[in-house]
Formats: C-alpha cells, sequence, structure tokens
C-alpha cells in the first residue's frame, strides 16, 4: 500500500519553516540535505554559493507520516507562490504500482517530470493531475 505525505515547498526558507515545525511537533529531522551537497543537483555549476546552502530536501517524522519540504531555486526556473507551495508525495510499495498511480493521476494532467531513475536512487515523477493538485510519486527500491 502506497504511503502519502504533504511535501512542501518554500522560497528560500525552508529551514526556517521547518525549524518552526520541529518546535511545535517535535522529533528530529530524518533527512537534512542542502543543494551543494547533494550530487546531480547543479551538473552545470550555476548555483550560486547562497542557493547551494538552501535545503534540497528535508524530511520531519511527525507520528505515521513525514512531512517533507524543499526551496524553490529562482536560478532553476523555480518560483512558488501560495496555492503552488505543496503537492502530496506518494511512497508507493513498487515500481508497477508507481506506474499505475502516475498514469491514473496524470490521465488528463500535466507531467512536469516524467518517471524516471534518478540521481539519488530513486524512480521519481511529478505530475499535475486534472484538477491541478501537484503529486510527486517516489518509489525506493531500497524499501521493496
Amino acid at each position: 500500500m502506497s504511503q502519502i505525505n504533504p511535501y512542501l515547498n518554500f522560497n528560500g526558507n525552508t529551514e526556517e519553516a521547518f525549524n518552526f515545525y520541529k518546535s511545535v511537533f517535535g522529533g528530529e529531522f530524518s533527512a537534512l540535505m542542502r543543494f551543494g551537497e547533494t550530487p546531480g543537483c547543479d551538473p552545470e555549476g550555476k548555483l550560486t554559493e547562497d542557493e547551494k546552502q538552501k535545503v534540497m530536501h528535508v524530511s520531519l517524522p511527525i507520528g505515521n507520516n513525514v512531512l517533507m519540504g524543499t526551496d524553490a531555486i529562482e536560478s532553476m526556473s523555480q518560483r512558488v507562490e501560495p496555492g503552488t507551495n505543496f503537492s502530496i508525495a506518494v511512497t508507493p510499495d513498487s515500481r508497477e504500482e508507481a506506474d499505475r498511480l502516475f498514469n491514473e493521476l496524470g490521465d488528463g494532467g500535466n507531467v512536469v517530470v516524467p518517471l524516471q531513475d534518478m540521481f539519488w536512487g530513486d524512480y521519481f515523477g511529478l505530475i499535475t493531475d486534472k484538477l491541478g493538485i501537484a503529486w510527486m510519486v517516489n518509489f525506493d527500491p531500497k524499501r521493496a
């Protein structure tokens, strides 16, 4: 069965936001990766030193769920506005389930990032469904 978690996008203040959420919910980050220390995030070497310090991915377990987030990087043509500052992350149990969910959610929608093997080792895709909701499908073969 798939797991579904909220994924929040911020314009450069993800670390501040997640420190706030951590103070409210407690716990510790299970992941905190910055753009500059994550292989594959800056293949052309165009990120500024400030952008390299921004959060590429953060995870905060809350009960049986995980609140996740990232910074939008303007030099990578990313910008978020209220209403577009979140997506729903789906973690399927198999590659086949990832394909099925991605294809069914995408029926009548818009593929933003096609499902593909990513540099961090997962099978990932991003889609906006026909109702305007953004979905991230991420299968981790190490969990299978």
